[in-house]
């Protein structure tokens, strides 16, 4: 059925996999995790909103995994003056499964450091005359235009360090902190955020200075180098937000498929004045695949100390004490999992779990409630435009057996990992060769790319899109794979009514949205345009 088949897999039906599933199943339209759950919105800067996992296609970059995970949502590209630094308490990390037990083999931990130049003082004007004179600390961060290769009139810095580490996580035997090649440096610096065209001279200059933060290293044991760019980045996640969370409100099914439809129209992405801090790597595929099959699993985290005590007298250097063990705040492997999927109650618990304890949300995958809203929603409405009486838009193969293949088992020989695990990441299979920018099909493995979502996630994947015909039954119905009409036998045409329509939210997204090389997201929206 699909080529590039790993080299060897475990043979596990469906009912045991649902037997056994952990994790949840992708679903439709919110920011792909911003602000998600109740005890995430009180801490934005450690909300991981989006993570990717592709086989680079950035020409000369054959062979290496590109990963982004995105944090910090709904910048306001105007929201200074403290603008959207990273926490200096947290760790974010990038986590690799590369045998399938739902444990991580690699980690690529990032902790950030935030000061002020000047020993702390940060940039001091002189105020007065004579014997009244004072030197005075700016309220602001920079204080003049600021350039590649000219970042005096900058007075905060922003850098961090990257640990990898093989095994668990929390295993501080196994981790090694790499080195800045070209600084020979522990430290790696990030871009200041995009506060406007008149401090960086316009759009072309904020890229020209945020380029200088593309920083290669080496892993350990690793040969090639790979690249690392932390920094601001304009929002990549597409959505019909507003709409969508206020009941759905319009037609689901693309126009001309059912009258009255949404028509595709970039208006109606309500994301797309907004930035998002990004975290990029481009690694060799060599140096994560480790003894597996070639198929790898990804999801990104953040972590905090369990206490957190608010100083009565702070600084800028010391606002509050933290102690205790890093403790699991935000998650995020496949899109859309945390906000349409998981209950309320057990939003919070899902953004502390990880994958291998993921068996605690069995019933949301196999008897997801989406489904059954829309049908509410939109039985009538679509009866009634189609002429037609469907007794149920909710697919009826309960359990859902179909969405376990699809996010948390794999498919065999296409992206299953050497052992099952059923959990919720994504899942790459390596060895398929990345599609080109210009050809890539924003519907992914569905609309035969077989590079795109499922199988890893790139930028330009519309994954609400595709979540929306998945979860509908898409694909209970035949789908075209290597230019024929397959059969997957995950469950019935009869079992989905509307498995073989168009669903959509009308907000496009595709891959010329993105840049064609590392890394990959648009250059920030400017707080002040010319």
């Amino acid at each position: 059925m699909f080529t590039a088949k790993p080299k060897r897999r475990s043979t596990i039906s469906l009912t045991v996999a649902a037997a056994l599933l952990g994790g949840v199943v992708v679903m439709t339209a919110q920011a792909s995790s911003h602000r998600e759950a109740p005890a995430i919105t009180k801490l934005p800067k450690v909300d991981n909103t989006d993570f990717y996992m592709f086989n680079s296609y950035e020409p000369g970059q054959e062979g290496y995994v590109s990963l982004i995970a995105n944090y910090i949502p709904l910048q306001d590209s105007y929201g200074g003056p403290n603008y959207f630094s990273m926490d200096p308490e947290a760790a974010y990390e990038i986590h690799i499964d590369n045998n399938g037990d739902a444990r991580e083999d690699v980690t690529f931990r990032f902790r950030f450091k935030n000061e002020l130049i000047n020993s702390g003082k940060g940039i001091r004007v002189p105020v007065g005359e004579g014997a009244d004179q004072k030197d005075i600390a700016i309220p602001l961060k920079h204080a003049g235009p600021i350039a590649a290769g000219d970042d005096a009139n900058l007075g905060f810095r922003e850098s961090y360090t990257l640990d990898v580490t093989y095994g668990g996580r929390r295993n501080g035997r196994n981790r090694v902190r790499v080195t800045n090649e070209a600084e020979n440096s522990k430290q790696f610096g990030k871009p200041y955020d995009n506060v406007g065209d008149k401090t960086f001279g316009g759009p072309n200059g904020y890229e020209a200075y945020a380029r200088q933060f593309v920083h290669n290293f080496t892993m350990p044991g690793c040969e090639k180098p790979a690249r690392v760019f932390v920094g601001q980045r304009q929002e990549s996640f597409v959505v019909n937000l507003g709409e969508t969370f206020d009941l759905v409100n319009y037609v689901p099914v693309a126009k001309g498929a059912i009258a009255g439809g949404i028509a595709q129209n970039p208006t109606n992405d309500d994301l797309d004045d907004k930035n998002i801090t990004s975290i990029a790597l481009d690694v060799p595929a060599e140096c994560l695949t480790g003894s597996g099959n070639g198929v790898i699993g990804g999801w990104s985290s953040a972590s905090l100390k369990q206490v957190r005590i608010l100083r009565r007298s702070p600084s800028f250097k010391r606002p509050e004490i933290n102690g205790g063990a890093f403790t699991q705040v935000s998650r995020l492997g496949s899109p859309l999992v945390n906000e349409l999927v998981i209950g309320l109650k057990d939003k919070d618990r899902f953004n502390s779990s990880e994958p291998r304890r993921d068996g605690q949300f069995l019933d949301y995958v196999t008897h997801p409630s989406l489904p059954f809203l829309l049908d509410a929603l939109f039985r009538d409405e679509v009866n009634t435009r189609l002429g037609a009486n469907i007794a149920n838009l909710a697919p009826t193969n309960i359990p859902r057996n179909d969405l376990v293949t699809a996010f948390l088992t794999g498919f065999p020989n296409l992206n299953q990992l050497a052992t099952v695990t059923p959990s919720e990441m994504l899942r790459l299979n390596t060895a398929i060769p990345a599609t080109p920018k210009g050809q890539q099909k924003s519907l992914g493995v569905i609309a035969d790319d077989l590079a795109g979502f499922p199988n890893g996630r790139r930028p330009g994947d519309d994954v609400v899109d595709i979540a929306l015909r998945v979860v509908m039954g898409g694909l209970c119905h035949p789908i075209t794979l290597q230019g024929q009409q397959t059969d997957l036998g995950l469950c019935t045409p009869e079992q989905a009514s509307v498995g073989n329509v168009p669903f959509t939210d009308g907000a496009p997204i595709s891959a010329a949205n993105f840049d064609s090389a590392f890394p990959y997201l648009k250059t920030p929206v400017p707080g002040s345009p010319n």
